[in-house]
Order: structure tokens, then C-alpha cells, then sequence
């Protein structure tokens, strides 16, 4: 009876609906029957681990990554690693360099060895503590010097003057540094006892708070005793070393020692015999070495003479033991060590060596489907026949001469790229006042009778007329900058030639953003002689997981090596001689090849002079550095980008030249040459890629005035002055600077006038405007040569950017 008085539920239950597995693990497994793939493998696995076992894990690879900084400050200025490079550079003229080195040199318990009339550095082997250091001065004012060598140093160790800290020397060289990337650094500060001692707690206070900004959290190091000089020592041990991106997967050294041995066809080029100790990556014979600020060349040996610098020195009979304490003068070119146990480590295979060429030898003929007959080619000198025609010709000339000899008729030749270019920034400059040309034609004077008159030493007439004269040129560049700045890209239509022939090279575009543009199309001869890789970020991954695996063979790192670089001109080894730092970089795979690199670069904040396109810069890239006329563009992300005339100061652009291939990471700096040989620093950036595809497009912009208005359409004039460069230009739409969208409708007349239709009513003061684009290429300028610069001086004579007005 309890059964069946039981409830049951009525009609108006709720009902749910069923659960739906979703895109769930469970419900996946359970579609696919119980198949489940590879990758999914891993992450279920991850996803089963114990909180202890995740805790354990990550225990392991905190310690795998302090054992792996551990090794490689052990390795550093050990027995079996490199000695650890230090370079002092003084930061003021007033810096005591030469006090810093002295309380180095005194360390008890070392070794020291002075190298004389190389780099003017010293050795210093301690093995007590089972370290040995190597250290290089470089003057702030050698610009190149110092960054050679901040390319190769373990550390750097700034000298700074207690009171100042650095002067503008110093700022433009940390300024470099900082761009082109900082190595592990240390800061000393020398004779601060000289200062009264009131006055040294408000100096040292005063010097924190100048090193706050461009060193946060450094700390100072005084150095007046061997206390703490020892002190200072034992930072730049153990302190964690800063890597640099270019150079830790590339092999390099700096010279120790160097022997150069002329060929018997010239006197001028020969064998370079390089010695230093082998660092960053393990150097292969086969591949190419680049000599900074020299070029790329070819190894055919590598020795192992004995280590100049070792911790445990055999000792040879007849010499007695050293103490504690010495000091051992090398020898000035450094050939004794090489002279005694030479072991030969490796010789260059010419089947594995890597090729010098650059460039592409290009076959004009490669194009060619068909070949002339000789039926063709006879028809051929035939026409010639009938066209030949009686010119007169001085007395000797050849028949190719003559051909060559152009009548008074035959004038009009075709203009090229480049000219249009510079025709299209001159259309953009205002008028320069041409006063002054009448009195240079004008025929100088008979001459006078002559007296003689004392002169002041101070500046002379025609000295102060060319500092004048740079400043007009100055001041007309910040004109044409701020021209350009308020009216972009905008050109004046000619008169004189058509409009239709002056622009023929340039289209019209619906949609800068997205309309097709080939990157193969009208490519120029240049093209033909550079190198492109189907897939470039694919090769430099696959050529990094190379060097990450450690698959080459060769000398590895800390072995003191003797390179037999060929072909080397004697300019080298006279560089060398003079003091320079000879620094070399093994080169990877493709990277002697040239093709078009893009820079992402911004405007330096120390320097506010006009740069204009394709103006000669000289480059810093990595371990290169020389000289190209780039182009600038926008830096987006769409497939085509807009040429800038101008270095922008508040926005960061693509810089484009032809150059040998470099895989980034690598930093690059721009300098500019001024006309007294200093260089200014002018952006800094990084290397963005290498890719001739890259399209980089001209804008011109022709602008028209609305004559008569009406509801949707306008007269406009002053764009064109003739019906048929109306009826050219008709497809191309028109735009308005308020933002009105329009195109041609019909020629008015016959001087230029057309009718337009807009999508709304125009304002009186509105400007028309029709946009022409034309893709542009690098000019071939690169030139591997840079010349020396003369020691840096901050320039005065710059305008400041508020006091140039426009007229």
C-alpha cells in the first residue's frame, strides 16, 4: 500500500538539459575512441606531476642555471680559459689612468708583464689565486679604439675624475658604448685624497647622484691603496658577466701579438701571423675572418705556439726561478713566442674553405630565349650601312670614337632615376637668393700697388666668411626640414615640362594600405649582384642550432692560437705598429655576401642637425663598420612603406643600404662626418633584417586650388596647366586636406582647369590634393673604408631648432 500511495511527478516537472562534453579532455577522448595524439602526450604528463615533484623540477633547473654562471666566472681568467680582458677607459681628461695602472701593477703575489709597443697594456698573473687578467687602456677621445675594443673586453673599467665625473668627451663615448652594448663595467675613482677633507663626502655625494642616471645601482670603487685596488680585483672577478648578442656566437680575439710576412709578387700584401686567445665561439680554419675596420679574409693555418701568459711558465735551465714579484718586458713584435714549440692545429681544406665573393657576376644575357641568325646579324650590319652618315672628327679619331661623337641636333637624353629624385627635393626647397653671382663673374681688378700692415692673430676676414657660410647651409637645411615637416611630400607642378612626361615614372594608388604592389617588379641592375635567401629566418635558426650544439671543429675557447690570415695589405700591420687594437671576428656562413639590410633606428637626443636621405653616414654594425648613402622609411607593418626625406627626431625609422649580410642580433650605430674629420652620433638602433623585398615607396603629392564650389562639385586650378595632363591623371583619386574624397570628372579650357565631383561640399579654404607613388632603391655607395676620426669636440655653432622661421 506505501507503494502505491508513492509520488509521482506531474506534468509540470522541470526538465533539464542533458550535459554536452564540450571541447573537454574527457568528451575528446571519448570522440576520437580512445586514440589519443602525440603532442597532447607531454602536457598530461606535466598536468599528473606531485607538487613536490613540480617543486623538485624546478629546484633542478634554478641549479642548472647557477652552476652554468658558477662555470663560466671559474672559466674566465682561469688556467684553461682566456685571460679576463679589461679595458680602463678614462672618462675625463683630468683622470688619473696612469695612477690606476700603477696600483694594479702592485699586487703582491703577481706576476707582471708589460706589453711594450703594442696596445700599451699589461699582464697580470696571480697564481695564488689562480687567476690571471689582461688589461688595455683605451683614451676616450680614440672613438674607434674604444669601441674595438669594448667589441672583445669581459669588462670595462671606467676612470672617473672625483670631483666631475666625466666631461662631454666622456658623455659622447659612454653614449656610443651604451648603444652599441655594454660588457660587464666597474667604476674607479682615483685621487680622491687630493680634495680637502671637508670637502670629499660632498664630492662623493655629488658624484652618486651624476652616476645615477646612466649607471642605477652601480657602486663606486675608490682606488688610492692596494687594499683597494685588491678589492676592486676581486669585483671584476666575480661580478656576473654581460653577454653580447653578436659576438657570443661568433668566435673573436684581440691581437697579443702579430708578425707580417709580405709575398714574394709586392711588398704590399702578405701573410698576417695573428696570436691571442680564442673567444666566444670555436674558430674554424675554413670559414672567413673579418679584421675590424679592415675587410673579410682567408685563413690558411692555425698554430698553437706556447701560452705567453700561463699560470704554471716552464722553467727553462739556465734561467733562475722568478719571485714573487716581477716584472718581464716582451718583445716589441712578439715573434719570440711563436719562434720555439710551434705545433701546427689545423689546415685550411680549399674544398671546405669559404668563398671571398661578395657579389653576383650578372650575365646580361641570362634573360635570353633566342640567339641572332646570321641572316639577322647580317641584316644587322647592313642597317648600319645605310645609316651611316659623314660627321667631322679631329685628326686620329677611331671608327669607335666617332660613333660616339653626338651632333648639335641630337640632344635629349634620357634622365635617370636618381636625377628625377634629386629634381623632386629641389621642388621642395624654397628659392635661393642668387645675390653675390653677379660680382663673382665680374673680372677681378688689375692689381695695386702692395703695403705692407700687422695682422691680429685672431680670426682672419675669410676664415670668419666660411663659418659664416656653413651657417647660411645650415640654416637653409632646418628651412627645408621644416618645409617638409608642414608640407609632406608636396611638389610643385612644372610649367615648363608636362606633367604627364615630368611624372611618368609614378601611379596612383586606390589604398596606399592595400593595394597590390610587386615586389619583383622593375627591379634596377643592382639586384643582380646581391644575394637573397628564400627564407632568411629559417637559415639563421638553423645556422644558431649549429652553434648551439657545438658541432663545429677547431680551436676552442682559451687556446692561445697563431692565425695565417692571406692577402692582407701591409696598411694592417702598420695600424697595428701605431697602437691601434687589431680585433678579429670569425664570420658565419653567407655573411661576406651583400645584399640590402634594414636598420631600426632613432634619432640620437644629443644631436638635432637636419639629415636628409641618402646623405654619406658611417655605419657600426656589429663587428663592421663603413660607409652608404641609406634611404629612410616608416617603420609598420603593412607590405609597403613610406619614404621619409628627413631622419625624424620623434619617431624611430627603417634606415635601408646595401651592405654584407649580418644575422641579428646586432646593434648599429650612425654617424655623420663633419667637415673638420670629427664624428657625431647622430641614431642608434638594431639591425631590423635582411630582405630586398622589403618595398620602400615615394609619395608625391600635387596640390590644386577650388576655383568655384558648388553642392558636390568643384572647379579646381594650379594643379595642372594643360587639358592632356587633366585627361592623364583622371583615374587617380583625389583627396582634400579636410578630409573630402573625390576624382576628376572633365578638363575646363585648355590651361588646366577640371571639374571634380567630391562626396560632400568643399570649404573655400580646403586644398586639393593628388597622390603619386614610385618605388625607390638604396644607391650602391658601400664602401668598406671608414677614415680615423679626429678626437671628438662638442660643436657650438649648431642653430637651435626654436630660431629658424619660416618666411
Amino acid at each position: 500500500m506505501v507503494a502505491a500511495g508513492a509520488h509521482r511527478p506531474g506534468p509540470l516537472k522541470q526538465q533539464n538539459k542533458a550535459h554536452k562534453g564540450g571541447k573537454h579532455s574527457g568528451s575528446s577522448q571519448r570522440r576520437a575512441g580512445g586514440r589519443v595524439s602525440v603532442k597532447a602526450q607531454p602536457r598530461r604528463r606535466l598536468r599528473d606531476l606531485s607538487r613536490v615533484d613540480r617543486r623538485h623540477q624546478a629546484l633542478q633547473l634554478r641549479r642548472q642555471r647557477k652552476e652554468a654562471v658558477l662555470a663560466e666566472k671559474r672559466s674566465l681568467g682561469s688556467r684553461d680559459g682566456p685571460p679576463h680582458l679589461v679595458v680602463l677607459v678614462p672618462l675625463h681628461s683630468r683622470a688619473a689612468a696612469h695612477d690606476t695602472i700603477c696600483l694594479l701593477q702592485s699586487q703582491d703575489s703577481a706576476v707582471v708583464r708589460v706589453d711594450e709597443g703594442r696596445t700599451g697594456g699589461f699582464a697580470l698573473l696571480c697564481p695564488r689565486l689562480k687567476q690571471r687578467w689582461h688589461f688595455v687602456t683605451a683614451q676616450a677621445g680614440d672613438l674607434h679604439a674604444v669601441l674595438d675594443l669594448a667589441k672583445v673586453a669581459d669588462s670595462l673599467l671606467f676612470i672617473l675624475d672625483p670631483a666631475d665625473g666625466w666631461d662631454s668627451v666622456g658623455e659622447h663615448c659612454l653614449s656610443c658604448l651604451f648603444a652599441q652594448g655594454l660588457p660587464s663595467y666597474a667604476l674607479a675613482v682615483p685621487g680622491g685624497t687630493d680634495l680637502p677633507p671637508k670637502k670629499r663626502i660632498d664630492a662623493r655625494k655629488k658624484l652618486a647622484k651624476a652616476i645615477e642616471k646612466r649607471f642605477p645601482e652601480a657602486k663606486l670603487f675608490p682606488l688610492n691603496t692596494e687594499q683597494e685596488s685588491s678589492l676592486l680585483l676581486r669585483h671584476l672577478a666575480t661580478q656576473k658577466q654581460r653577454h653580447l648578442a653578436f659576438r657570443d656566437r661568433r668566435a673573436h680575439l684581440l691581437a697579443y701579438a702579430a708578425e707580417f710576412v709580405p709575398c714574394q709578387e709586392s711588398d704590399l700584401v702578405g701573410t698576417l701571423k695573428v696570436s691571442g686567445f680564442v673567444r666566444g665561439q670555436t674558430l674554424d680554419v675554413n670559414s672567413l675572418v673579418h679584421i675590424v675596420g679592415h675587410g673579410d679574409f682567408q685563413m690558411s693555418q692555425v698554430d698553437a705556439p706556447p701560452d705567453p701568459l700561463s699560470l704554471n711558465p716552464r722553467v727553462i735551465k739556465g734561467q733562475k726561478r722568478s719571485q714573487d714579484m716581477e716584472v718581464q718586458d716582451d718583445s716589441v713584435n712578439g715573434t719570440d713566442e711563436m719562434e720555439e714549440d710551434v705545433k701546427v692545429l689545423m689546415k685550411a681544406d680549399p674544398n671546405k674553405q669559404e668563398s671571398l665573393q661578395s657579389e653576383v657576376v650578372p650575365d646580361p644575357m641570362e634573360g635570353e630565349q633566342t640567339w641572332p641568325t646570321e641572316e639577322e646579324l647580317q641584316e644587322a650590319e647592313a642597317s648600319l650601312k645605310a645609316n651611316r652618315r659623314l660627321v667631322k672628327v679631329p685628326k686620329g679619331t677611331s671608327k669607335y670614337q666617332a660613333a660616339w661623337i653626338v651632333d648639335d641636333g641630337e640632344g635629349g637624353s634620357e634622365k635617370d632615376d636618381d636625377e628625377e629624385d634629386d629634381i623632386d627635393d629641389d621642388m621642395m626647397e624654397e628659392a635661393v637668393s642668387q645675390e653675390g653671382e653677379s660680382s663673382e663673374e665680374e673680372e677681378e681688378p688689375a692689381e695695386e700697388e702692395c703695403e705692407t700692415m700687422t695682422v691680429s692673430e685672431c680670426l682672419r676676414d675669410d676664415q670668419y666668411d666660411e663659418k659664416v657660410e656653413e651657417d647660411e647651409q645650415m640654416l637653409e637645411r632646418y628651412k627645408q626640414e621644416r618645409m617638409d615637416e608642414m608640407f609632406p611630400d608636396e611638389v610643385d607642378t612644372p610649367r615648363d615640362v608636362p606633367a604627364r612626361v615630368r611624372f611618368q615614372k609614378y601611379r596612383g594608388l586606390k589604398s596606399f594600405r592595400t593595394s597590390p604592389w610587386d615586389p619583383k617588379e622593375n627591379l634596377p641592375r643592382d639586384y643582380a649582384r646581391i644575394f637573397q635567401f628564400q627564407d632568411f629566418s629559417r637559415t639563421r635558426k638553423h645556422l644558431f642550432r649549429q652553434i648551439e650544439k657545438e658541432e663545429t671543429e677547431g680551436a676552442s675557447v682559451g687556446w692561445y692560437v697563431t692565425l695565417h690570415v692571406c692577402n692582407v695589405p701591409v696598411s694592417v700591420m702598420e695600424s697595428f705598429k701605431g697602437g691601434k687594437p687589431l680585433v678579429l671576428f670569425s664570420l658565419l656562413p653567407h655573411e661576406q655576401k651583400m645584399s640590402v639590410l634594414n636598420f631600426l633606428v632613432r634619432r640620437h637626443p644629443s644631436n638635432s642637425e637636419p639629415v636628409r636621405a641618402k646623405e654619406e653616414l658611417i655605419f657600426h654594425c656589429g663587428f663592421r663598420r663603413f660607409r652608404a648613402s641609406p634611404l629612410f622609411s616608416q617603420h609598420t607593418s603593412a607590405d609597403k612603406h613610406k619614404l621619409e626625406r628627413f631622419l625624424r627626431p620623434d619617431a624611430a625609422l627603417v634606415v635601408t643600404v646595401y651592405a654584407p649580410i649580418t644575422f641579428p642580433p646586432a646593434s648599429v650605430l650612425l654617424f655623420k662626418q663633419r667637415s673638420n674629420g670629427m664624428h657625431d652620433l647622430i641614431a642608434t638602433g638594431s639591425l631590423l633584417s635582411v630582405d630586398p623585398d622589403r618595398i620602400v615607396v615615394k609619395r608625391l603629392v600635387l596640390s590644386g586650388h577650388p576655383f568655384k564650389i558648388f553642392t558636390k562639385t568643384a572647379v579646381v586650378r594650379y594643379m595642372f596647366f594643360n587639358r592632356e595632363d587633366v585627361m592623364w591623371f583622371k583615374p587617380v583619386e583625389l583627396r582634400t586636406k579636410w578630409g573630402r574624397r573625390g576624382h576628376i570628372k572633365e578638363p575646363l579650357g585648355t590651361h588646366g582647369h577640371m571639374k571634380c565631383h567630391f562626396d560632400g561640399q568643399l570649404k573655400s579654404q580646403d586644398t586639393v590634393l593628388l597622390n603619386l607613388y614610385k618605388r625607390v632603391f638604396p644607391k650602391w655607395t658601400y664602401d668598406p673604408h671608414v677614415p680615423e676620426p679626429v678626437p671628438w669636440v662638442r660643436s657650438e655653432s649648431a642653430l637651435p631648432v626654436q630660431e629658424v622661421e619660416m618666411e
